[in-house]
């Protein structure tokens, strides 16, 4: 699309009369029509902040209160884009004031590290230079990026660049100037990129980086700049970069959330303009099943797939694709999955299409196929090939050696390993010899969906070096060692969703072994764990552990672990909820820690481990833990709108962290400020999609602590 082309959008001009004149049909669909322009501006603008529903929802209000003066219904769609700029433009300037940057030392965004849905989907579902263009909006500032969110949509076809520049309150020729230094500055920032991920890397820049600490502030962009312009080495790396134009369509606009407006107040229209919102999400959006935002950054990717009935938050990863299998039926009085909690995963529905099929009554010397299925999983993942599925029909399967999985998928042909429609798999590894592993998987690509592991003598699941694979709708438990551990170098794009791990011990042992899940001893970038629970486990839920990688981890819940459940004379656990460090010396990785919830551990909710680094904790909730709500006695950590309540001590903080809006900052906090300290449903059974079950246990109400599922 070339600069002042007319964008074809919806005509929205006969709305607008009938909209002032009290039509509140044509109310919700002028609200409708622009919603979803209004969310992408706002949330690419301000990188998925805690303030973007608030500042749609400001923007919306203040359209519908002002649509009476508007005065050319030609002009509607423009007006609502400069409304959302200004938004975005007060929010920037208060912002500020509240925190002024100090001379050469980079502006403290709120949440560093981004909101995730973040950098590791980017690096799965983005490659080459799209995954580079969305790395390199990480690096831009504000204002550059406030003008990206704006010019995207140009470049996608949402407006024009008249309307750009009126949004702007600019004239079309300044705004083409400031367009241009934008994308200059995004440019530089792109062959920033380029030269970090160089391989090798050039000495000269390898040695400026010696003091970065890996943030991407102004300051430190100047300088890898400066070296990367007059560097022959690495400025010839960006040689082969295309226009950004040709990348940004590529890039899925970002769904409406639909918590995001539930409590919208418009005056008169309330009723009308809210339900069409919710009802606008529920049908227009409801195909979007994940969504990630590049952290600190502005551009989002999507996966699609068909949602679940009664699903109101995205998924986390796209189905398989269907492959040539055979198409089974449903089979008379199979078994069919309990809803989820301690007994079983998530009864969502797992695949029935599948190359190979496996069952409990059959046979290795049969051919996988559905009416004759193999017997062991090991028979069918040695003939398994990228693109493939292996689906398992329910029952219970007592392997006597171990299960390795080494072959490898890639990022279009994936490896599926699924439980067969609502059935359930159930993975018995009490013969498996003492100190093996159950299952090892080696092979890269996986999708791993709808088992329970049980009683192996050692680790249920270990995923070594792996990169891309998905763990969602797991049920780990009573194992020695731990349900679910990711290790070893090069653990890279990982994501563990909506499972749960717990009642993991060693009988022999005093509670030393036996945790829920665990990304440790190892590298990678991209690794993810969210909407899952660790609780009951002898030693600590979930640990990350000499891990020499930030991990993205949000929306977990870690409770009743380290209690001796088994009467184990001389009981000496660990207990915490979340560690984040460890190793000799700890491995230092800034960890970003986002609305966890803690609660009845036998130590601390959350524990540094002796990490070195700086953690990033906001939006986390630590209640009635024997020991520290906060124990990060070495970290130089960031904590933002975290809750402490009930616990031994509320928090153990070295002298180096940098607190702001948390219970031990802003006076006494007690019980009260809880909607419901009666944990019943959020230690239940989880909902029928596999998410986290629905709870008013530790929700506030008031921005602060875990933002946990409501009903």
């Amino acid at each position: 699309m070339t600069q002042g082309e007319t964008v074809p959008v919806r005509d929205t001009t006969s709305l607008v009369p009938a909209a002032q004149g009290g039509d509140e049909q044509a109310l919700d669909a002028l609200i409708s029509a622009h919603l979803p322009l209004v969310y992408n501006i706002i949330g690419r603008a301000l990188h998925r902040h805690a303030d973007v529903d608030d500042l749609v929802q400001e923007t919306m209000i203040q359209v519908v209160r002002g649509l009476p003066g508007l005065r050319e219904p030609d002009r509607f769609r423009s007006w609502v884009v400069a409304i959302a700029y200004r938004q975005i433009q007060m929010h920037r300037r208060g912002a500020t004031r509240r925190h002024p940057p100090a001379r050469e030392v980079p502006e403290e965004l709120a949440d560093p590290g981004g909101d995730f849905e973040e950098r590791s989907l980017t690096g799965l579902m983005l490659t080459g230079q799209r995954k580079e263009l969305a790395e390199a909006t990480r690096w831009l500032d504000d204002a550059d990026r406030h003008l990206l969110a704006l010019w995207w949509q140009e470049a996608t076809g949402e407006l024009t660049r008249a309307e750009l520049a009126a949004a702007m309150g600019l004239k079309p020729a300044h705004a083409a100037v400031r367009v241009q230094r934008m994308r200059a500055q995004l440019d530089g920032a792109r062959g920033l990129v380029r030269a970090l991920h160089a391989t090798p890397r050039c000495p000269d820049l390898a040695e400026l980086l010696k003091a970065w600490g890996g943030g991407t502030d102004a300051l430190w962009r100047k300088r890898i700049t400066r070296h990367v312009r007059g560097c022959r080495r690495c400025s010839g790396l960006s040689a082969d970069l295309l226009a950004p134009e040709k990348l940004l369509p590529g890039i899925a606009a970002l769904p409406l959330p639909l918590f995001a407006f539930k409590g919208l107040k418009v005056g008169a229209a309330t009723t009308g303009v809210l339900g069409s919102l919710q009802h606008f999400v529920q049908t227009k959006a409801a195909a979007i099943a994940a969504v990630a935002m590049v952290a600190g950054g502005g551009i989002a990717v999507a996966v699609y797939e068909t949602p679940l009935a009664g699903e109101d938050r995205p998924a986390d990863v796209a189905a398989p694709p269907a492959t040539g299998g055979a198409v089974a039926p449903e089979p008379p009085g199979a078994p069919s999955a309990t809803p989820g909690g301690p007994a079983g995963p998530s009864s969502t529905a797992g695949l029935i299409r599948a190359e190979y099929f496996v069952a409990p009554d059959g046979s290795d010397g049969d051919d996988g196929s559905i009416e004759h299925p193999f017997a062991t999983i090991g028979k069918a993942a040695t003939l398994v090939r990228p693109g493939q599925t292996i689906t398992l029909r329910g029952g219970t399967y007592r392997p006597a050696a171990p299960i390795v999985l080494d072959t490898s998928g890639d990022e279009t042909h994936r490896i599926t390993l699924s439980a067969y429609g609502d059935e359930r798999p159930v993975i018995d590894a009490s013969r498996i010899p003492a100190g093996k592993w159950a299952i090892t998987q080696h092979g890269s690509y996986w999708t791993v969906q709808g088992l329970e592991v049980k009683n192996s003598r050692s680790h249920a699941y270990v995923c070594v070096s792996c990169q891309g694979s998905v763990f969602q709708r797991l049920s780990m438990h009573d194992n020695v060692e731990s349900g679910l551990t990711l290790r070893g170098e090069n653990t890279t794009g990982n994501q563990v969703l909506d499972s749960d791990f717990y009642a993991n011990h060693d009988p022999d042992d005093q509670g030393s072994s036996g945790i829920g899940m665990a990304i440790k001893f190892g590298s990678g970038r991209g690794n993810v764990v969210r909407g899952c629970r660790a609780f009951d486990n002898a030693d600590d839920g979930f640990d990350f552990g000499d891990f020499a990688t930030p991990i993205d981890i949000e929306h977990n819940w870690a409770f009743g672990n380290g209690v001796n459940r088994w009467n184990v004379a001389g009981w000496k656990s660990n207990g915490n909820g979340f560690t984040f460090g460890g190793g000799s010396p700890p491995a230092a990785a800034s960890h970003s820690v986002r609305h966890n919830a803690a609660w009845g551990n036998i130590h601390n909710g959350f524990a540094d481990g002796g990490n070195p680094a700086e953690l990033r904790l906001s939006n986390n909730t630590a209640f009635r833990n024997g020991a520290t709500g906060f124990g990060l006695p070495t970290t130089p950590a960031t904590l933002r709108a975290n809750v402490a309540i009930g616990n031994d001590n509320s928090v153990s903080l070295s002298a180096a962290v940098h607190t702001s809006r948390n219970t031990w900052d802003e006076g006494t906090w007690d019980a009260t400020m809880f909607r419901s300290t009666d944990a019943a449903a959020a230690e239940g059974p989880r909902s029928a999609d596999g998410t986290l079950p629905a709870t008013n246990f530790l929700s506030t109400g008031n921005g602060m602590g875990a933002s946990m599922s409501e009903s």
